[in-house]
């Protein structure tokens, strides 16, 4: 069981008419601002669930997609590449006072799903505004991994392999965002920011998408029969992307008070959850090996750790009792044997082997795709 975190996607924005800002020169341009705002009120309404169409016409429109997600994903990535287009030639003439006062009256408002003080706005959700078309970038990206997690956990259990796969894919995206957008965005950024725009925080949403590909991987791994010393270090290869997560986030110093506590308390408790696995496993493989001693010792250790970090949250504490019950059933079973058969001395928490760790999965690189439209404003 894989636990599961849906905040990222949870973004809302303000309605843009690109073509009620900038004035176009000639006809062709008019029309692909009105195509932009068309394609993106599409994703206005679907995030801010203010679309009135039943399920049926969502199909229709759709092409005969059944599932929101990909629905969601058919949206964003036709806005997507009018978005870059958009972008490269605003670039052209970023320098023309005109078009600066022009994207100031688009009003680019986004509120975050990852904030802290987001949670807590009793006048609703707080929305950040930033006038540069590249935090519409970043966060039609960030939007767009979100929602590829949601349609990898929703393949999940139909597909390991192409649920691993969308997970790689939405890790792509987050280090697009990070090495590619946000670097440029930096000038633009004003003071209050939503973490969603930070290079730190995409990081962390690559290496967590990492971590989810590599934690379905190792479930193909199981089904084919593999080995418990194997299946230790696969398990420690996650715990080791939200280590490198971790230490992000607590690299940000004054920005880390910013970022919500769900959020936080996701990333270590898939750590908590990961590393007794791993130590089940390692347990497990030590007992073939004949260390049953050794197995006893491991699983005491881990228990007593585990059992310290169970979370709050309801449908994460399921997992986490489940994992706990197998490995209490496994460890009385193991001092049993050993008390009965081997009678061999249980070494102390000092003497216990150490975990490690393989990562196998790597990110799919993110290819922007632009539709090369020309673009002229009246300027």
């Amino acid at each position: 069981m894989m636990l599961c975190f849906e905040d990222p996607a949870k973004l809302k924005t303000k309605k843009i008419v690109f073509e009620d800002a900038y004035v176009a020169r000639d006809s062709g341009t008019l029309e692909q601002l009105k195509e932009l705002s068309s394609k993106r009120r599409l994703i206005e309404e679907s995030i801010n669930e203010s679309s009135f169409i039943t399920d049926a016409i969502a199909r229709e429109i759709s092409g005969g997609l059944t599932s929101p997600c990909e629905q969601d994903l058919q949206k964003l990535e036709q806005y997507l590449p009018l978005l870059e287009n958009l972008v490269v030639h605003y670039d052209l003439v970023s320098n023309n006072r005109q078009m600066v006062v022009w994207t100031t009256e688009l009003k680019i408002r986004w509120t975050s799903a990852l904030s802290g003080s987001s949670f807590f706005n009793l006048l609703g959700p707080k929305y950040f505004q930033i006038d540069s078309l590249r935090f519409e970038l970043c966060m039609t990206l960030f939007l767009y991994g979100a929602i590829l997690r949601e349609r990898a956990l929703e393949v999940l259990s139909a597909d390991l392999v192409q649920s691993a796969s969308i997970f790689r894919k939405a890790a792509g995206v987050y280090q697009y965002l990070a090495h590619d957008v946000i670097p440029s965005l930096r000038a633009a950024l004003t003071a209050e920011r939503p973490p969603e725009s930070t290079i730190p925080v995409s990081t962390i949403m690559s290496l967590i998408c990492l971590a989810e590909a590599q934690a379905v991987t190792i479930r193909k791994a199981e089904e084919k029969g593999n080995t418990g010393g194997l299946l230790a270090k696969l398990h420690y290869g996650v715990v080791q992307f939200l280590d490198e997560a971790t230490g992000i986030l607590y690299s940000m110093n004054g920005e880390y008070k910013e970022i919500s506590s769900r959020f936080l308390d996701f990333i270590s408790s898939c750590k908590a959850l990961h590393e007794f696995r791993s130590q089940r496993y390692l347990a497990e493989g030590l007992r073939i090996a004949g260390q049953v001693g050794v197995a006893v010792g491991v699983l005491q250790y881990a228990l007593v750790i585990v059992k310290q970090k169970v979370p709050g949250e309801e449908s994460w504490r399921v997992a986490f009792r489940k994992e706990i019950d197998d490995a209490d059933d496994m460890l009385r079973k193991y001092e049993h044997e050993n008390e009965f058969v081997w009678r061999e001395k249980i070494p102390t928490v000092d003497e216990l082997p150490l975990l490690e760790g393989k990562k196998i999965v790597n990110f799919i690189p993110y290819h922007p795709q632009r539709w090369e439209r020309a673009l002229v404003f009246n300027i």
